[in-house]
């Protein structure tokens, strides 16, 4: 690094493998490893003026206006002060530098936040306190509970037996549920005695810096022993330690070679597609002005070889200039006069116009959370625009598009469905927080946090129905959760998935409370009575079984055996006696499906002895077999579950955030594309996409990619291909003569007759993106209406973003809430963060951040929609005046002798666009909108226009250059015909040069402020104010400059003195004034009236029908819920993974014995803090976080997935 903060050191030779030792800072120093500071600034106090120069002078235009400086500098060539270009420019490159220094001062707050954290690191045999940014390789730290994890590490003891810890993984992957890590026992041993771990010089060589999450590769070197590591013993940066008092780690990546940080991404510098296209446009236009240049300087060549030698008398010519030099200096003289066809003060606008904007989102009150006091942000000017041409939206799902809060809504016990709330005339009443709830105090053990409303079920409960009883035995038994008791009464519930959860919780609320579990057996409180039921066996789920099930044994002796899962699953093993029940069971499933509802079934049978122990013997056979140890275990599961009696089923919610579906359906109305990339198993990620509104039942298809390899994936993306488009070419179709840089074709859009969805899992996805496959997959996915990718790793999502962009000449936007989402949002035209439970990392990285995602629609349709709308009406409108304003000095060097002098006061030349344009246009460009805010969401297809391009366009430039033509045309010689051989009433000549500038620049000024006025669709007092009132100005200010007493002050600098009072003091000259505003806007007054009439735009459409309703906006739509018929209904443990049963039978799940207590229900309070609820129904939160709370550093309870303890009896 040098003193400047550069990156201009030699680049150190590629690293094969990384080599580090334990407790040698000398020997790790060798390797330049770097350290743990991470750095995403741009500048430093001493690089800052230098580096944003030479970036601002990057942009064509800043470049062109200095070079402009330099000519006028020149006295040969110059006929405008240098004034004129140095305050405007000087103006322009202190705005955006106090911009981008405002910026690059929240990164370093964000970066010293980050590298000033402290952590406890063995220096010296002694524990200290150290910053983050002052770790370094081969370090050994110390974490504590609820600590981030400083670096990437390899973990080395930890407080657990067994040397577990327990991490979140939220900021990595999006999941909230615990993971566990394990170290090895030969590092385990060393504990925490700080003698035994300084004297650990343990030697770890592995794999090099890379971005994959899911695998580490390693071996560690200790007293002449190897021992493998893999990912099961790393704790990555990002991650939160949980449930674990403390843990040593040694220090293998720091800083920018954490995987976390391999997977942000790199920042890119945005630009809109407007900014593009201004800089291809400015091209063209400095192309057209040496073209113009050119064809003067010619014109002065021939006028000196024809005209030139008969005004030698007097005007002199130096020696040395002859006709040609003196075209030359005419060249450059014209390129200083001809500029104002790119003038410096639309940049200066444009700022000012984006940073308006950007104020209207900040201070948008619809956009703003009470919950939580989170106000949207726009946090960077540059981007607005863009809000209003977006095509494709990825975002994530956990904490994005849901709450990760599963509810229990419904159930259906015997064939009676529970849940609903009826009026008492039958009808059912829509449930919202003002509903009664169930009063639960008859239960001391209930948490206080559920909310249900339906009091039947608490009455059926206490009347003791055998039915209702079983049922909720089942789900206080038949689950992999933990509890734990650190006081009496207090229960805290740890769920590997957050369905476990909440099935548990509605147990424990009516009446069934799960109070603890050893290795072989279950302690439950029914109706208040304490029952321990043995536990012989869990029959664990997988992704195959789509159920679990436990084999118990009541205090009575009993053995029955309680199973839940899918429930086609289920279905085909139930008893032939439960059909009528199944029947009447499957009605309310499709009900409950058809809220959005995840559903499972719940049945049971009970065991005979003799037949229980002979199918133990044989599963004990098959769990200890060598070979087909699994297709052995499933047969015998698949005979023990058979026969079942269906109990009835459960409905929970997998909370979305408020308004997701109305949102989702009311961008698919703006034909804008949503893609869900999510770390979430494919279930668990389609069922939201039903429950949201993404994936529909009305589809005609909905594909699923899961292929193994390359050819499988291709064959299966070409399947769906062929369904979709039976004629559809084989190969991609290009769009002719269109490239998005570096020679890239676009992709030509495919149309499919009907509506189909696409999901493709990871490991598939993985196979999609490489190059020979690319287009396969972009052709299949942009012809379906919706994309759901799973099991995502950071990096894939970027990938994602990135193959649109390369080949699709669309805008897209990403939006997430976790540091998972860092690498979409920064590679996609414009991120967007939500500031929700998995921190800030995502708003950090964003451009504009809210709370909710509803929120999205409000700023593509209305915010978004109004900007590009009105920086497409100020260019078209910016550049129609400025040419009319240069095109005229064009037309007057044929009447001048191609001298290069101006057909206006220099004065009016340097006031034009600062003073007499200015507000006006920024008026429109701030308040113009074609229809309100209620409008925009009435009719989200007024959104499509900005995704083509509409607006402002090449097309469009060139039309406003042709009007701008016509009208510089009219300005020029409608005057000059007027006032040629005209003399005053009292016979006194007007016709002379400065009556006719003067003349000229008002009906100048008076046409283009007409034509303003026919832009502008919304007037406000502003917009009045500021069109009058610089009208007004003008008048004012030419008068003043044109007066007796300025002459005399200056008489160099205000040489029109009395012409204002002459010239604008005849009739005949307002006549002329009145004729060329007429003419000049005529043809547009035409040409809209036959266009609105013959193909009148959506817009036009839109606008006639609110003129009709009077300008009244139309009644808000009703929120109603969203409801969809389904076949889908099992959303059971989606969420939940293999391996569990194991571990729980294996004793590795318990910390400590339950707490010993009386067998009679004891009476103690009921506080839990395990749950943080939202919603009508019971809420579980697998963090445990409240879910409105800001304060980081609150401590929370999470998920506990694998307690210890050391049991005598194992």
């Amino acid at each position: 690094m040098s003193f400047f903060g550069l990156d201009c050191v030699r680049k150190k030779e590629r690293e094969l493998e990384r080599k580090l030792r334990a407790n040698d800072r000398e020997y790790n120093i060798s390797f330049k490893y770097a350290t743990n500071a991470i750095k995403t600034n741009k500048y430093n106090l001493f690089t800052f003026l230098p580096l944003n120069l030479f970036e601002q002078f990057q942009r064509i235009a800043n470049a062109y206006f200095l070079f402009l400086l330099v000519l006028q500098v020149i006295p040969e060539i110059s006929s405008l002060s240098w004034f004129t270009t140095v305050v405007p420019l000087v103006l322009v490159l202190s705005v955006t530098a106090a911009k981008d220094a405002t910026d690059d001062i929240n990164r370093h707050r964000s970066d010293n936040q980050v590298n000033n954290r402290k952590v406890q690191v063995l220096i010296d045999r002694k524990l200290r306190s150290e910053k983050w940014m002052d770790v370094q390789v081969g370090d050994i730290i110390k974490l504590e509970n609820n600590q981030f994890v400083t670096a990437d590490l390899l973990l080395l003891s930890s407080s657990e037996p067994l040397n577990l810890v327990y991490i979140e993984t939220a900021e990595l992957d999006g999941e909230t549920n615990l993971k566990v890590r394990q170290a090895l026992p030969v590092t385990g041993d060393l504990g925490d005695d700080i003698e035994k771990l300084a004297d650990f010089n343990g030697e770890v060589h592995c794999e090099t810096p890379n971005n994959r999450l899911d695998r580490f590769t390693g071996t560690l070197i200790h007293a002449a022993q190897k021992y493998s590591l893999d990912n099961e013993k790393i704790l990555l940066r990002g991650c939160t330690l949980r449930n674990t008092d403390w843990c040593f780690g040694l220090v293998l990546f720091g800083g920018p070679e954490t995987k976390l940080m391999q997977n942000c991404g790199k920042s890119t510098f945005k630009r809109t597609s407007v900014d593009r296209l201004m800089n291809v446009l400015v091209l063209c236009i400095f192309g057209f002005l040496a073209f113009m240049c050119t064809i003067l300087a010619i014109g002065n060549y021939f006028w000196e070889v024809n005209k030139g030698s008969n005004f030698t008398v007097f005007l002199p010519r130096l020696d040395s200039n002859d006709a040609t030099f003196s075209a030359f200096l005419t060249f450059w003289s014209y390129v200083i006069i001809l500029n104002t066809v790119v003038p410096i003060s639309l940049y200066v606008s444009v700022e000012f116009i984006r940073l308006g904007n950007s104020f209207y989102i900040d201070w948008d009150r619809k956009m703003y959370h009470p919950r939580n006091d989170t106000p949207a942000e726009a946090r960077t000017t540059t981007l607005n625009e863009e809000l209003g041409q977006i095509k494709y939206v990825f975002s994530d799902k956990t904490g994005t598009l849901t709450q990760n809060i599963m509810t229990f809504n419904k159930c259906s016990i015997n064939g009676k469905s529970y849940g609903d709330v009826f009026d008492h005339t039958g009808q059912r009443l829509e449930i919202n927080e003002h509903t009664e709830t169930v009063d639960f105090s008859f239960n001391p053990l209930a948490d206080p946090r559920f909310r249900f409303h339906d009091h039947s079920l608490v009455e059926t409960v206490k009347l003791e129905n055998p039915e209702v009883h079983s049922f909720f035995r089942l789900l206080a038994l038949c689950h992999t959760v933990m509890a734990e008791e650190k006081t009496e009464g207090e229960l805290f519930y740890q769920a590997q998935s957050p369905d476990e959860g909440a099935l548990v919780t509605a147990a424990r609320n009516f009446g069934f409370v799960f109070r603890s579990r050893t290795p072989d057996s279950i302690s439950i409180v029914e109706m208040g009575e304490q029952r321990s039921y043995e536990l012989l066996a869990i029959l664990d789920f997988n992704n195959v079984r789509k159920r679990m099930s436990v084999i118990v044994r009541n205090p009575e002796g009993k053995l029955s055996l309680y199973c839940k899962g899918a429930d086609t699953i289920i279905y085909e093993r139930l008893h032939q006696s439960c059909s009528k029940l199944m029947d009447v069971t499957t009605e309310h499933l499709n009900e409950f499906a058809g809220d959005g509802l995840r559903t499972l079934v719940l049945a049971y049978k009970d065991l005979d002895e003799e037949y229980y122990n002979k199918w133990k013997q044989r599963h004990h056979e098959a769990s200890t077999a060598l070979d087909d140890r699994e297709s052995k275990l499933d047969l015998l599961y698949e005979e023990i579950e058979k026969d079942l009696l269906l109990l009835g089923s459960t409905a929970i919610e997998d909370k979305l955030q408020d308004g997701v579906p109305q949102t989702i359906e009311q961008l698919s109305k703006a034909d804008i594309k949503i893609w869900v990339l999510t770390g979430d198993k494919q279930e668990t990620a389609e069922n939201i996409g039903y429950s949201c509104n993404l994936l529909r039942e009305e589809m005609n298809e909905v594909f699923i990619v899961s292929g193994n390899s390359v050819e499988d994936v291709r064959q299966e993306l070409k399947n769906a291909r062929t369904s979709m488009k039976p004629d559809a070419a084989e190969n991609s179709e290009f769009l002719p003569e269109r490239t998005l840089g570096k020679g890239v074709k676009v992709v030509a859009d495919e149309v499919v007759n009907g509506e189909y969805g696409l999901v493709i899992n990871g490991h598939s996805l993985a196979y999609a993106l490489e190059r020979s496959m690319e287009l396969e997959l972009l052709r299949t996915a942009c012809m379906c209406k919706a994309v759901i990718c799973c099991r995502v790793t950071p990096l894939q999502k970027a990938q994602v973003v990135e193959l649109v962009k390369k080949y699709k000449q669309a805008v897209t936007l990403a939006i997430g809430d976790g540091a998972n989402d860092v690498s979409m949002i920064k590679a996609a035209h414009i991120g967007v963060g939500i500031s929700g439970q998995e921190g800030m990392q995502a708003v950090l990285s964003s451009d504009y951040s809210f709370a909710q995602f509803r929120f999205l629609q409000r700023l593509l349709l209305v915010h978004g929609r109004w900007s590009y709308l009105r920086m497409c009406k100020f260019l078209r409108y910016f550049f129609y005046k400025n040419f009319t304003f240069t095109f005229v000095h064009f037309w007057y060097a044929f009447f001048c002798g191609f001298s290069a002098q101006t057909v206006y006061d220099e004065w009016f030349i340097t006031l034009y666009n600062l003073m007499y344009t200015a507000l006006p246009v920024l008026g429109m460009s701030l308040f113009d909108q074609d229809v309100n805010d209620m409008w925009s969401f009435q009719l989200p297809q007024l959104y499509v226009p900005g995704q083509l391009n509409l607006y402002f366009s090449k097309k469009a430039f060139f039309k406003c250059a042709l009007h701008s033509g016509y009208s510089s045309l009219v300005l020029f010689f409608i005057p000059y015909a007027a006032l040629h051989d005209t003399v005053r009433a009292d016979g006194k000549d007007v016709a002379d040069y400065q009556s006719f500038a003067l003349l000229t620049q008002t009906c100048l000024l008076f046409a283009v402020t007409i034509q303003l006025g026919f832009e502008m669709s919304y007037w406000t007092a502003v917009n009045t104010f500021f069109v009058l009132g610089s009208l007004a100005m003008y008048f004012v200010v030419t008068f003043t400059m044109y007066s007796n007493g300025l002459f005399l002050m200056l008489p160099s600098a205000f040489t029109f003195m009395g012409t204002a009072r002459n010239c604008l003091s005849q009739p005949n000259v307002w006549l002329i004034i009145l004729l060329t505003s007429i003419l000049c806007v005529l043809p547009v007054v035409t040409y809209r009236f036959l266009l609105i009439q013959l193909c009148p735009t959506i817009n036009d459409k839109v606008m006639f029908k609110v003129r009709q309703a009077k300008a009244t906006p139309p009644p808000p739509p009703r929120r109603t819920r969203i409801r969809r018929t389904s076949s889908r209904r099992s959303g059971y443990a989606f969420s939940h993974a293999q391996g569990y049963g194991d571990l729980v039978t294996s004793g590795w799940f318990l910390r400590r014995p339950a707490l010993s207590r009386p067998s009679g229900l004891p009476n103690t309070g009921r506080t839990t803090t395990s749950f943080s609820p939202m919603g009508r129904s019971a809420g579980y939160s697998p963090t445990g976080r409240p879910h409105v709370a800001k304060a980081p550093d609150v401590e929370v309870t999470s998920l506990q997935m694998y307690r210890t303890i050391a049991d005598p009896t194992l």
